[in-house]
């Protein structure tokens, strides 16, 4: 199979940012697109909080103390941080400059706070995501299908969801996640457009010289 010629055409990369309240379903479309696109990467957050059965540190996230986390916010070695649920995420800066430059695109599954600071910082690279449940009720039925949390903390992610879901409005693009799969190639659809912006896409101006030459 040929390479297509529109692949080798430099390009700057993306910073796809997926925001929803817990349970919403953004962590499960990241882990399918993820797995589906291989010029997309995972920004792989630190965190003070405590590393769940499932996760493996380094993959899922870079599980750190807190006088850890508070030397990178001294040293502006985090790009966006944010305090979530009583802990703290952030991510590293060097890691995301470079991917952007070389030509990869970056994948971010965090909250809204982060979020905000990262369409302030990088107006121009984001492309923001906010994935919303189709109802209450199944939000809350997904997050006891989980069975990750407490039932004291189900409680405090459905409150905080109530703080969470009006930020919508603060997105590029907005998605019901009634169905998974459709939920999914809608995101994926939204990526493949943001990849063919122009203004991302410093190569065209040597092709066009060597198409007219």
């Amino acid at each position: 199979m040929t390479e297509d010629i529109s692949d080798k055409i430099e390009r700057r990369g993306v910073m796809l940012v997926l925001s929803s309240p817990s349970g919403a379903g953004k962590s499960t479309i990241a882990r399918t697109i993820l797995a589906n696109e291989p010029r997309l990467e995972m920004s792989v957050s630190v965190t003070t909080r405590e590393r769940r059965g499932s996760e493996i540190d380094g993959q899922h996230y870079h599980f750190i103390s807190r006088s850890q986390f508070e030397r990178l916010e001294q040293t502006d070695a985090l790009l966006e941080s944010a305090e979530v649920h009583g802990n703290f995420y952030g991510t590293p800066r060097d890691a995301v400059s470079e991917a952007l430059t070389s030509g990869k695109d970056m994948l971010f599954d965090i909250d809204y706070q982060g979020a905000l600071q990262l369409m302030e910082k990088a107006p121009a690279d984001v492309v923001s995501i906010f994935i919303l449940p189709p109802t209450m009720v199944e939000l809350e039925s997904r997050l006891h299908r989980r069975a990750e949390d407490t039932d004291e903390v189900i409680v405090h992610r459905l409150e905080n969801a109530k703080i969470e879901i009006p930020h919508w409005r603060e997105y590029d693009y907005v998605i019901i996640n009634h169905d998974l799969d459709r939920a999914y190639n809608e995101v994926r659809s939204i990526l493949t457009a943001e990849r063919l912006r122009r203004d991302r896409r410093p190569g065209l101006f040597p092709f066009e010289e060597q198409l007219l030459g």
